[in-house]
């Protein structure tokens, strides 16, 4: 169970400055717990903190950020159950897939720790002509400042990792500001950073409306922001994010291709594909939202598909059996309800579940829906998914690129040449071959181009965006 109240943390320091933030149980309604809101005062002097932190970071050795690191990954595991009930609670998350996200979380901490000691740089050859003969290029990273992080309520711990473990590793100090529907897994990670060495001000974790946390985008003292959320969202906080760099991880309408030559892996297909269609409600923004099957192999797993999809366990997410738990409100529950039954008003068909109650909603999979609807165009993010029929491979990968958004796409294919014709093609940050585009380990480059996004994380990727090249010239005599 959650604790009656959490403080929040500003400068490394726990803070109970009062308990104006109720986190829900996703599942039943209720208050779980109240937690410590951070006002305009409270997030200005992070950030000067922040700033006052970088020269101490700075001198901070990467062995002693290595060692934060192990030590985190050591209490994530010692506080495994609590993280995960925690968030199966204040996500409404089904708990094997809570339990899969810690799991994520100490991977990713693992791969920061080894990072932080392998920060190199390069020895570059100035001797290109005769005016350089005797000049020597040497270039290193440094830290590019004090950072800020906003982080989606859908992957509280992981994506919140993905933004505070690389800032370790690289010493750059930040100010976290995690969703305010799921703060609890971000303030644990910050009880267990205050048990560290860290200098002070090296973290802020800070619940804040979004109306009363302009600083995180407008303040100058931060360098960099980096976001993940809707893309309104997002490209609006770039917009006035000023000359920091900015760093946006935003939606998706991910797609799904299942080539003609995959008639004897049906049941591995049907299988992933349910899974990346409706694991944790839909709430991701790599989750499987269209489906498109070769004509010669569409009855057949359109049949496979249907009793997955109907197979699918609805319920209480802290029940063991459950697959698909609530959506994080009923306004979204609402919102997505709206788009099928527009949908269906336009002659699309509901073909296995269309339930909803409250914020339960049902895995339901549609065909013949329109390519201009929303329940099409936009993202779902919710259990929802869409089957289509191809007859041509080429033209399959047209229709995937015909959206807005570009984050990753799944195919199913033996064809080595239909495999690097999609990753050729296709206009997305990763292509999967033989899996769903949910699929993602944390040390691998991850983001989207379009209205998905700017910029890559996975930790390698993102300490190179926290830290910047800087140059020394050598003259060897003179």
């Amino acid at each position: 169970m959650l604790k009656k109240t959490y403080p929040y943390y500003l400068a490394n320091v726990a803070v109970a400055a009062n308990t104006d933030l109720e986190v829900t149980d996703k599942f039943s309604g209720e208050v779980a717990t109240r937690v410590a809101m951070a006002d305009a005062a409270a997030i200005d002097k992070a950030i000067g903190l922040a700033v006052e932190a970088l020269p101490a970071l700075r001198e901070f050795p990467p062995f002693k950020r290595q060692a934060v690191l192990e030590h985190c990954v050591s209490r994530f595991r010692e506080r495994y159950d609590e993280l995960a009930m925690a968030l199966c609670i204040e996500a409404g998350k089904p708990i094997n897939d809570s339990r899969g996200e810690v799991t994520r979380l100490i991977d990713t901490f693992k791969v920061a720790a080894e990072e932080a000691v392998r920060i190199d740089g390069e020895i570059i050859n100035l001797e290109i002509s005769p005016r350089a003969k005797g000049y020597h290029g040497y270039v290193k990273r440094v830290p590019i400042g004090p950072c800020s992080f906003i982080s989606p309520f859908n992957f509280p711990l992981n994506l919140t990792a993905h933004k505070v473990a690389p800032a370790l590793a690289a010493g750059v100090p930040f100010v976290l500001k995690p969703a305010s529907r799921t703060p609890v897994g971000a303030l644990i990670m910050g009880e267990i950073l205050a048990e560290t060495d860290l200098p002070k001000g090296a973290f802020s974790i800070l619940p804040a409306h979004r109306d009363g946390a302009d600083l995180f985008t407008t303040d100058e003292r931060f360098k960099l922001l980096s976001f993940t959320g809707s893309p309104a969202v997002g490209w609006e906080l770039k917009r006035k994010a000023g000359k920091k760099k900015v760093i946006l991880e935003l939606g998706g309408n991910a797609a799904a291709i299942v080539d003609g030559d995959q008639g004897g892996k049906l049941d591995y297909v049907v299988d992933r594909l349910a899974f990346g269609a409706f694991y944790q409600s839909g709430q991701s923004c790599i989750g499987v939202q269209r489906i498109l099957v070769h004509t010669s192999i569409y009855d057949a797993l359109r049949e496979k598909l249907i009793a997955k999809t109907r197979s699918l366990i609805m319920g209480d997410p802290k029940n063991e059996k459950t697959f698909v738990g609530p959506m994080i409100s009923e306004s979204e529950s609402k919102r997505l309800a709206g788009w099928m039954e527009s949908a269906v008003l336009d002659g699309a068909k509901i073909v296995a579940g269309g339930k909803v109650e409250g914020a339960m909603f049902e895995a339901t999979l549609l065909e013949d829906v329109k390519r201009d609807s929303d329940l099409y165009r936009k993202e779902a993010f919710g259990p929802v998914a869409i089957l289509e029929r191809f007859d041509d491979f080429d033209a399959a990968l047209t229709t995937v690129n015909d959206s807005d958004f570009g984050l990753q796409a799944g195919i199913f294919t033996d064809s080595l040449a239909h495999a690097h014709q999609a990753w050729d093609r296709l206009d997305v940050g990763g292509v999967v071959i033989n899996d769903v585009p949910s699929f993602r380990v944390d040390n691998m480059p991850y983001g989207g181009v379009k209205d998905s996004g700017l910029g890559r994380e996975g930790v390698r990727y993102a300490i190179e965006d926290m830290t910047e090249l800087r140059l020394m010239v050598m003259r060897e005599t003179w």
